[in-house]
């Protein structure tokens, strides 16, 4: 019996994520070899740390199993958060990017910048200017593209200010992460099924 498909797999689940304050954000299902890898991407508004994840790995397998659409094919399953390169296309991208610097494509220009408050359909985003930073209202519907870009130093403590902080749960770039999660540390922790 074939593996479902992605779309029965986010059927499966699609209640499963809210009813634990978690969105699904993604899912794959790919053949290797003679098992099935099924990766979903799980978000909140608090991030994930390695132990939501094993609790959320419990949950979908068990409902997963319950299904007689997998049958007697085994198949690995990957509970994984979203990296950074992930596009920002929900607000509620935006809000968990709050404080997070990106590269927003609009029509006719590229703006980097730092990611602020979310308001109704459109974004806060500091950006550089001379005499220091400022504010600039960018509407989501005129994002062609947005993604994060990578920090590996501190960020500028006036555009931080300017931004209205981080979002809650996550790590400023430059800190010392001990004991916090990563997505690095959260990719792979599958179950072998």
């Amino acid at each position: 019996m074939p593996v479902p498909s992605r779309e029965r797999v986010i059927e499966l689940l699609a209640g499963l994520m809210p009813d634990q304050g978690y969105d699904l954000e993604d899912v794959t299902v790919s053949k290797a070899g003679s098992r099935s890898v099924v990766r979903v991407m799980v978000d909140s508004d608090t991030g994930l740390d390695l132990d939501d994840v094993a609790e959320l790995s419990r949950r979908i397998s068990d409902r997963l199993d319950a299904t007689t659409e997998f049958g007697e094919t085994p198949y690995t399953l990957e509970v994984t958060s979203p990296g950074v390169d992930r596009p920002l296309t929900e607000p509620r991208h935006w809000r968990r990017a709050q404080g997070r610097r990106v590269q927003i494509t609009l029509a006719d220009e590229k703006v980097v910048g730092r990611v602020g408050l979310l308001r109704d359909e459109a974004i806060d985003l500091v950006v550089p200017a001379k005499g220091g930073p400022v504010v600039r209202e960018v509407a989501l519907g005129d994002v062609v593209q947005a993604v994060v870009q990578v920090e590996f130093s501190r960020p500028n403590a006036q555009e931080m200010e300017l931004a209205g902080g981080l979002a809650a749960g996550r790590a400023a770039a430059g800190e010392i992460t001990e004991g916090i999660e990563t997505d690095d540390d959260i990719e792979g922790g599958g179950l072998d099924k």
